[in-house]
């Protein structure tokens, strides 16, 4: 359903998942991460701030749900890129925040960067950039999501929840509780 917004000079809004279809996603591809690294040993969940590190918290949490072995407390970290993105001149500066990572650190572990939207694929290779700079895991994987298509890199999701094809004139707004008091994907876009 299209809702035009108060005030946003002719946008309209249309939800596309709901929190149920989050929650459903979410079961999915952490399903798919079990499967991929056949269990949870080694796993490490890197949330991409600002909602890919709940989204990390509640995909772990799903994990352990279906692995008693996981311990979500021990597997999830936050991955801060800021200051590794390439287009900090064309966006406002916010402060970086904190990195943290799971106690054993990711040396030699399977780590799966968790973010809410893949869209050019410059947040993903700024967190690449990261990693190599705190430690050397086995394996990078990527789990969004939505994807929404538009890539700059040549970057693809392992696990996504939803793809979305969207034009380049709309925006793909993520808001999930931990944040936004809300679960839901809106795509935002021209009358």
């Amino acid at each position: 359903m299209s809702v035009p917004s108060p005030g946003s000079g002719g946008s309209v809004f249309r939800t596309v998942l709901g929190d149920a279809d989050i929650d459903r996603a979410l079961t999915r591809i952490a399903h798919e991460i079990i499967e991929a690294n056949k269990g949870s040993e080694d796993l490490v969940l890197l949330g991409i701030p600002r909602r890919g590190y709940p989204l990390a918290q509640r995909l772990a949490a799903k994990i352990a749900r279906t692995d008693p072995a996981a311990d979500p407390e021990r597997m999830v970290g936050r991955l801060d890129v800021t200051m590794f993105r390439d287009d900090l001149r064309r966006h406002p500066t916010r402060p970086p925040g904190p990195t943290r990572l799971p106690p054993a650190g990711i040396d030699n572990k399977v780590v799966v960067l968790v973010d809410d939207v893949l869209y050019s694929g410059r947040t993903i290779r700024a967190a690449l950039d990261a990693i190599v700079d705190i430690g050397r895991p086995r394996i990078v994987r990527l789990a969004v999501l939505v994807d929404r298509g538009h890539r700059e890199l040549p970057i693809r999701a392992d696990h996504v929840g939803k793809n979305l094809p969207t034009s380049s004139a709309e925006k793909v707004r993520v808001r999930i509780s931990e944040v936004d008091a809300v679960d839901e994907v809106v795509i935002e876009g021209p009358a």
